[in-house]
């Protein structure tokens, strides 16, 4: 998969993941349904942060939902 590429299977592969790494309870806080396309390179950059992490703090979590919360259509 080349997430280089700007499309919705990957915006879809990306948010899915962060989700799973976060193990998010609230599906819809990270449903890749409702972020547009314009937002992809946001998403990138927030799947590249959160898959290089060891570990993510309760404050970052908070914080990564929240800025998920600003790209919803």
């Amino acid at each position: 998969m080349d997430l280089q590429q700007k499309n919705e299977e990957n915006l879809t592969h990306m948010v899915e993941a962060i989700r799973k790494k976060l193990q998010v309870v609230n599906a819809q806080a990270l449903d890749p349904d409702v972020i547009s396309l314009d937002k992809y390179d946001d998403v990138k950059e927030m799947y590249d942060m959160v898959m290089k992490s060891e570990r993510i703090s309760v404050s970052e979590m908070d914080a990564i939902v929240a800025e998920f919360g600003k790209w919803r259509k």
